[in-house]
């Protein structure tokens, strides 16, 4: 998600909270819990270690501000695929001056690439990534107005998001295998399924569903997950911006403001073109949206289903653990400031080779409170403690139900990665420019407090918790912050970082995470690129490497100009990492990928080490 810069400028007088760890409490909480988890099979032996000056096989790299891609020297990066190149031989290459149109964005790959997924599947590898949002003065560039200006253009857009599902091949380098019988693209007007406790519910039902079951398309899908049994999880995030009323004296209901949903959309214009995105005529539109989505994207014919039992809010990504029990559980952040972190607790168990395709239907849904003494709970979700009548209600308005628990609120949870050695769980709390400021949409207050210590919280923190027993559905947790961003060349209060953060490895705005097999921990960030001020010395976005262990954090990838770095997935090998670049050039200043004068583009990119050994960053 886009970070904006803050408005406030931090005073001695706000800095009112010192360091919460120092470099001995990293490596005493680092040891101190569980034995093993489950995550989508049998975890890995960690060889991390904790006893050399560094875990890592490879030279920082420093921060820059660079247009291009900055690796350690023994790697080496190349281009898969990038927004509008074409998927099918019908397609056509991407027309610098048109920017395509919806014909051609319909055979071609989506904008703004974030979560993503390599499958394997009888020696065919399929890349399932998201494709977020559009830049609009980008997509449209050829327009005077930078904008959609008919309905092709609206359909264009609407091309450009969902889900891009396309095979790729290895011949020294990866490509694109056009035609592939798995390249498919998800769009906004793709049909989907509706299932879960809210499936058919009133609040769901609209004169184009009047059962409340199905429902057109997906789009603003951020992280992602994954499942053992094979198929994709797409998280929908800010939906909100693409709705809006052309009754600009629609009265807005409670719950459209706890959702951000007004009379006036982020741009986009869908609903001049498309009158389901008009809220005054199609209320219960809106409902149908937020959720995440199930793709199985071995079988092109098949009809995405929204999970509705695992909640409505704005999901980031969703890190999914088979537990010791065998059940499943499905942690969740809801990337807005002030919101909550959740997790999903399914019913049954999961069956190696059996029928697991109802398992993301039936569970319990909780909700996180922390306490100040490193202790937190997991609070349900159900009619007795949210006040609401039935669970399809809870599902649909999941942000109401949880303020009426009293749930912490958080510094915009984003992705939420799971440790393959051992039971403990991160993730990155982005930042919050309202904490300790105003509260959120919900009047919930948001306190200097528990993990969410710093007043205008502009660098963010990672936060990491032992479920009890190492049981991901105890109700019961500890957690600790793995690091907190900053900036120790200009403050020397909590503002400056954890002592993990140094002047070398600092950066902001943690977002994307995920493991490999060896237990290291990737760190992507969506943060400010403007290298001066408050993120002097950060340059561009980066990806760093964190040993969970001894809280070592190194810098391994800078990012070309104005871009996101995130979406990590990998090789069956491992001797492939993929790593997404969105919107380089988010403000007019980036050519890349195709260098001096061409389109910015968001693309996927393939990192390798000059040696074509496996990729494990340890030494």
């Amino acid at each position: 998600m886009k970070t904006i810069k803050p408005k406030y400028k931090i005073s001695d007088f706000e800095l009112l909270v010192t360091k919460s760890i120092s470099r001995r409490n990293l490596l005493k909480n680092g040891i101190s819990f569980g034995v093993s988890s489950f995550i989508l099979g049998t975890a890995s032996k960690s060889v991390l270690a904790d006893n050399k000056k560094t875990s890592f096989d490879f030279n920082q790299v420093k921060s820059n501000t660079l247009d291009t891609v900055t690796l350690p020297d023994n790697y080496m990066w190349q281009t898969v695929i990038r927004w509008g190149d074409p998927m099918w031989t019908e397609g056509e290459e991407f027309n610098s001056f048109s920017r395509g149109n919806a014909n051609s964005q319909k055979l071609s790959f989506g904008d703004n690439n974030d979560g993503m997924h390599l499958f394997n599947h009888n020696g065919h590898n399929i890349l399932v990534v998201n494709n977020e949002y559009t830049n609009q003065k980008i997509i449209y560039g050829n327009r005077d107005s930078k904008s959609a200006e008919n309905l092709d253009d609206i359909n264009k857009g609407k091309a450009a998001h969902g889900i891009s599902i396309v095979e790729l091949s290895f011949n020294k380098k990866w490509e694109v295998v056009k035609d592939s019988n798995f390249n498919r693209r998800i769009t906004a007007d793709t049909p989907m399924e509706l299932s879960g406790y809210a499936r058919g519910h009133e609040l769901l039902k609209t004169s184009f569903d009047k059962n409340g079951t199905k429902c057109l398309g997906t789009w603003n899908n951020c992280g992602n997950g994954k499942t053992p049994w094979g198929t994709y999880l797409a998280c929908e995030e800010n939906f909100n911006g693409y709705f809006s009323s052309n009754d600009k004296k629609t009265k807005l209901s409670n719950e459209f403001i706890r959702y951000g949903i007004s009379a006036n959309d982020w741009g986009y214009n869908w609903a001049n073109y498309d009158e389901r995105f008009d809220i005054s005529l199609h209320p219960n539109e809106s409902n149908r949206f937020g959720y995440i989505v199930e793709i199985d994207p071995l079988n092109p014919n098949s009809i995405p289903k929204k999970l509705t039992s695992l909640g409505r809010f704005k999901h980031e990504n969703a890190e999914l653990v088979i537990n010791k029990d065998s059940r499943v559980v499905v942690y969740m952040g809801d990337d807005e400031r002030g919101e909550f972190l959740y997790k999903f607790v399914s019913e049954n168990k999961y069956k190696k080779n059996g029928d697991n395709r109802n398992l993301l239907n039936n569970g319990k849904l909780f909700v996180a409170k922390f306490h100040d003494h490193k202790r937190g709970e997991w609070i349900e979700l159900n009619p007795k403690t949210t006040g609401f009548k039935t669970q399809a209600e809870i599902c649909i308005y999941t942000r109401i139900a949880a303020s009426n628990v009293g749930a912490t609120t958080m510094d915009r949870p984003e992705w939420v990665a799971s440790n393959p050695n051992k039971a403990e769980v991160y993730c990155s709390l982005t930042n919050n420019r309202n904490r300790g400021i105003k509260p959120n949409k919900g009047g919930d207050l948001t306190p200097l407090f528990g993990p969410n210590k710093r007043k205008n919280n502009i660098y963010g923190q990672i936060i990491k918790w032992n479920p009890n027993n190492n049981d991901h559905s105890s109700n019961l947790f500890e957690w600790s912050l793995f690091a907190m961003a900053g900036n120790p060349e200009i403050h020397n209060n909590n503002y400056a970082g954890t002592e993990n953060i140094d002047k070398d490895n600092m950066f902001n705005s943690p977002d994307g995470l995920g493991f490999n097999k060896e237990g290291v921990l990737l760190i992507q960030t969506d943060g400010s690129y403007s290298n001066e001020g408050e993120y002097i010395g950060m340059g561009n976005n980066q990806m760093l490497c964190g040993n969970p262990i001894t809280g070592e954090i190194k810098r391994f990838l800078v990012g070309p100009k104005e871009c996101e770095v995130t979406g990590i997935t990998w090789s069956k090998d491992y001797k492939t990492l993929f790593v997404g670049l969105q919107h380089p050039g988010e403000k007019g200043n980036s050519n890349f990928p195709g260098g001096k004068n061409s389109v910015p583009r968001s693309s996927v990119i393939a990192i390798s080490k000059k040696d074509g050994s496996k990729i494990t960053f340890i030494s």
